[in-house]
């Protein structure tokens, strides 16, 4: 249980309002413990922080101090409170339309005088510029809408009487951009309306401490209430088996479960399918339908359908109309259908918090138990899904690590500022280091920041576009900064913005033929003559330009795998918990009878993977030497690792072939053997490698088109047309030479490094291990290939295929590949290795 200070101690009960009693008791609930001190927190005036279960309330409880305000018996017949009340604040659009459809009747229920409105993106500008004018008593909006409304001169007498904001889903963002955005909109909020109490809401969060000081003002973590839900009933999970209770080898699909998930949807009303790729869920969304006789209505989900086709199939789910549906990330959020009976997820889950999220779905209840099926594609991936039961069954969360706030969206919440009102320069420091995302900024960055916004920077500062804001001094060492022309407004408006939308590549040959598209992260790592293979092919990369990638045969084997999709990342905590039950051996006999020999036998012919080594093992395997490094880093930061890899291999004279990479290992061959890994392993490496490759592939180049959009450098929109994704590449890769040349510490480059090193390639990850490698290198060096590598060993050739479409083929060379790997001699094989 996470430590609560005195003054989060519970207060004594509320007097809860007799007309939401009375609703309540109607439809035969009672309020929970968690909903009655969230309005307790409220009458003290305490910030609140609800850390409860899917079904237990949530949002519901959150609200609940605003539908207090307006009951009759607390207004004792004083008219109701005019203007904004409340705010709510969601990761997703259809989360606040949702909500306000679940809020809506409490209050018509309770005749109470209160109006619900929603603004987003796609808000009708007349209702808009009303809300501004005459606004609802809530207001369920997003960080970005929020920004937006920040940045109008009518926004201090809009937000002046506001008495709360609300956080709905708050793990889902807030150690990201987009809480960056919010927590500065927090703070400017705060300033506007002194006595404004913050409400957040989430069933997942892994460490409350951090977020309860990510929410409080200036940091201090005392004036936050922790609240923690009611214990609701335990989920119920299960990993399934193959009839034959086996585990395949490779492969991620999992097609051999297609038969018993197809029985299991004709048992239930409704399933919920969830995937890790939206290739994967196209292609499990085929395979089902190819063996749907009975023709029942089966439908998908995921980020690159159509807007119109993810409404019909929500509306499709809300009125009970689908028997399954098969879904990405895209409903981990999901909107409150209570229908589902079961949760499953293809694949391995990545994370206990995010298998706990897909959970809710099911049944979303607290008193009822959410089932859900785990459906493993391999034999790693059946130990992950283990670990994510366990810690399931054991309430252990986990999440992503909060990091300093962007640059970037500073840039941008500077301008918005400066849009509604000009501003003292001292003044708006202290506002922004109110927010724990930005208490790091000093003086000397602050300095940057907004000679950025006013100039562009130094080497910029000629260009009257790139002139949005001006100082004016008042003579004591401060000053006040204001726009340089009033349409600059609009043109801020129109552009800004967190989510800058990931391009895909065109690959083509010179002569025009196209050959298909990747990832742009993927194509961005690349430089001009590296191979790699894609569509059954080896090809060599000629240059990477206006988001087409030219490409000729290779004339040597492909060093470098493709991947078709981007990938979740594999929590830190569900690895950790991987490493020990390696080790656990007293633990194995819980396992399937091939999962326990596939581990005895590895631990018989080499070592275990545990969490107190690095286990590198080398050895010969058709005319190639290989290496496989036993990380548990993830598939990004593996892949990365590499690339840095094969690049000190070449330099060494090792002659390096290629290298392949899942979530738990990277296996590199090349002609030559590796005799003592350490010094491909030194963290040196994250410095000469890392920045030589970032700078001469295209990964900082894409991290630069990402900030210059994010803090206004590059606009996307002008008034009437839309640049388009090429356009807007051509643009910023013209301001990046610039910078590259006369200005390389100009604000923008260093927010791209930043997001170089944490979100592209993971770097954090790898500098962890690295910096312990040389104390917990293992190296065992064996006649033939391990038991452990058969499962990377088999994608080699296989990676550029989307996940899925070559499982049978791999399940044939898997058994081929596993047979050498399992086989266990005694009398000349062990004195060989002694």
């Amino acid at each position: 249980m996470p430590h609560q200070s005195p003054l989060s101690d519970a207060p004594t009960a509320p007097e809860i309002p007799p007309e939401i009693a009375q609703w309540f008791a109607g439809r035969g609930w009672r309020v929970r413990r968690h909903q009655a001190e969230m309005l307790a927190a409220s009458d003290a005036g305490r910030h609140a922080l609800l850390v409860a279960d899917t079904g237990a309330g949530k949002t519901l409880a959150g609200f609940l101090p605003t539908l207090a305000d307006f009951t009759p018996s607390r207004l004792a017949g004083a008219p109701p409170p005019e203007g904004l009340h409340t705010l709510y604040v969601s990761p997703l659009k259809a989360l606040a339309h949702d909500v306000q459809r679940n809020l809506v009747a409490p209050v018509e229920e309770m005749g109470l005088p209160l109006r619900v409105e929603t603004r987003s993106g796609d808000t009708p500008s007349d209702r808009k510029k009303r809300q501004r004018s005459r606004p609802p008593h809530v207001l369920l909006t997003t960080p970005e809408s929020l920004s937006l409304l920040l940045s109008y001169p009518d926004s201090l007498e809009l937000f002046q009487g506001l008495k709360r904001v609300v956080i709905d889903e708050v793990h889902a963002f807030a150690t990201g951009k987009r809480g960056d955005l919010l927590a500065l909109a927090l703070s400017r909020l705060q300033a506007i309306a002194p006595g404004m109490q913050r409400a957040a809401l989430s069933a997942t969060v892994a460490d409350p401490e951090e977020f309860r000081a990510w929410l409080a003002p200036w940091g201090e973590i005392d004036a936050v209430r922790l609240v923690e839900g009611e214990k609701g009933a335990p989920p119920e999970v299960e990993i399934l088996l193959s009839e034959e209770a086996t585990v395949p080898w490779g492969g991620h699909a999992a097609i051999w479960a297609i038969p018993q998930l197809y029985r299991e949807i004709k048992r239930n009303r409704t399933t919920l399918i969830f995937t890790n790729t939206r290739f994967l869920a196209e292609y499990i969304f085929q395979e089902l339908w190819d063996a749907n006789e009975d023709t029942l209505p089966i439908g998908i989900h995921h980020g690159s359908l159509s807007k119109e086709a993810r409404r019909k199939v929500e509306g499709a789910m809300a009125r009970g109309e689908l028997r399954a549906l098969v879904a990405t990330a895209s409903l981990d959020l999901g909107v409150d259908w209570g229908d589902i009976d079961c949760v499953v997820q293809m694949g391995a889950p990545k994370g206990s918090s995010r298998l706990l999220q897909r959970i809710g779905r099911a049944n979303h209840r607290l008193d009822q138990a959410s089932r859900a099926i785990l459906v493993p594609g391999n034999r790693f991936e059946f130990l992950e899904a283990m670990a994510a039961k366990d810690a399931v069954d054991q309430g252990h969360r986990d999440g992503e690590d909060f990091r300093p706030g962007g640059l970037d969206v500073l840039a941008q919440h500077v301008m918005a500022c400066a849009c509604a009102a000009p501003f003292d320069e001292a003044a708006l420091l202290a506002e922004v280091r109110s927010s724990l995302a930005y208490a790091w900024l000093d003086t000397s960055v602050w300095s940057r920041v907004l000679h950025f916004v006013a100039t562009g920077g130094y080497s910029l500062e000629a260009y009257d576009k790139f002139k949005r804001i001006v100082r004016d001094d008042d003579g004591e060492g401060g000053g006040t900064w204001r726009l340089t022309h009033p349409e600059h407004a609009q043109r801020h408006r129109m552009n800004a913005g967190i989510i800058v939308d990931s391009e895909m590549i065109e690959i083509r040959f010179r002569n025009g033929r196209a050959l298909g598209k990747v990832e742009e992260q993927f194509a961005a790592s690349l430089k001009t003559g590296d191979t790699f293979r894609f569509a059954g092919m080896d090809l060599e990369v000629e240059a990477l330009k206006d988001l087409e990638l030219v490409v000729r045969a290779a004339k040597r084997s492909a060093t470098i795998p493709s991947y078709m999709g981007l990938r979740l990342p594999l929590t830190t905590h569900l690895a950790d918990r991987v490493r020990h039950m390696l080790v656990d051996r007293a633990g194995w006999g819980r396992l399937p009878d091939d999962v326990r020999d596939w581990l005895e036998v590895q631990d018989w012919r080499s070592q275990m993977p545990g969490p107190d080594n690095l286990l590198v093992e080398t050895f010969p395997h058709a005319r190639r030497h290989y290496t496989v490094y036993y990380t548990f880093t993830g598939w990004n930061a593996n892949q990365s690792l590499g690339m840095l890899i094969t690049k000190r291999m070449e330099q060494r004279g090792l002659l390096p072939g290629g290298f392949v990479a899942n979530d738990y290992s990277l296996a590199v061959w090349g002609l030559k053997p590796v005799l003592d890994p350490a010094p491909l392993l030194s963290p040196d490496i994250l410095t000469h490698e890392f920045i030589d490759w970032v700078t001469d592939s295209h990964l900082l180049r894409r991290a630069f088109r990402e900030v210059a959009v994010i803090a206004g450098l590059v606009e996307r929109q002008h008034p009437g047309k839309r640049k388009t994704g090429k356009q807007v590449t051509f643009s910023t890769d013209l301001i990046y030479d610039v910078l590259r040349k006369y200005e390389p510490d100009h604000v923008l480059i260093e927010a791209a490094w930043a997001d170089a090193r944490a979100r592209m390639t993971d770097i954090g990850r790898l500098g962890d291990l690295l910096d312990s490698a040389a104390e917990r290198l293992v190296h065992v060096e064996l006649e033939r290939v391990s038991p452990l590598a058969v499962p990377v060993m088999v994608m080699i050739g296989r990676e550029s295929l989307p996940q899925g479409a070559v499982d049978d083929e791999l399940l044939l060379e898997a058994e081929a590949l596993a047979g050498a790997a399992m086989r266990v001699e005694t009398g000349a094989e062990e004195e060989e290795e002694e």
